[in-house]
């Protein structure tokens, strides 16, 4: 099974955008890293027409695009229940870790990504799981926090508490 670490946080408290300095740096370390990202929204992925639309608007059950660059595969669950996160974390091929945006109250270990100026509150107050919080500003010693701005600092706490939880 994929290795998950999941980043949780507000909409707008910069989740994907840490994810995207993420990766670069873990591919460097020799990485390889699958994303997993949930949306409460529909997925419009080709506009109205197009052939995989069609497909599915016909009642494929899954449309699979392949291309020389990349392949998508598309599955409509009709009436089906959405699948869990394990259930999605095994269509994935292997990786040596998925970070998880969303999926927050799914067991996993979990980063917050929290800003102080979006006037929310802090998560890791009240959701189980949430080993650290990455912040653009200081917080108090209530949770363990690293600086959102440098991501390599949060690429270190992940891997050392993956390597961690491996281990126990």
């Amino acid at each position: 099974m994929n290795r998950a670490f999941g980043i949780v946080g507000w909409s707008g408290s910069g989740k994907t955008t840490l994810i995207e300095s993420l990766l670069p740096l873990l591919r460097a370390r020799g990485l390889k890293v699958n994303v997993i990202k949930h949306s409460h929204h529909d997925l419009v992925l080709e506009p109205p027409g197009k052939d995989s639309v069609r497909f599915r608007e016909a009642g494929a059950a899954e449309v699979l695009i392949a291309s020389p660059f990349r392949f998508a595969l598309i599955h409509e669950l009709r009436d089906e229940p959405e699948p869990s996160l394990a259930e999605q974390l095994a269509r994935l091929a292997p990786a040596d870790l998925t970070l998880v945006e969303g999926f927050k109250e799914y067991p996993i270990p979990k980063l917050e990504v929290y800003r102080p100026a979006l006037g929310k509150p802090m998560l890791a107050q009240t959701l189980p799981g949430i080993l650290a919080v990455a912040s653009d500003a200081p917080l108090d010693d209530s949770v363990a926090t690293l600086d959102l701005n440098r991501p390599e600092v949060v690429m270190d706490f992940i891997l050392e508490k993956l390597a961690h939880h491996v281990q126990h």
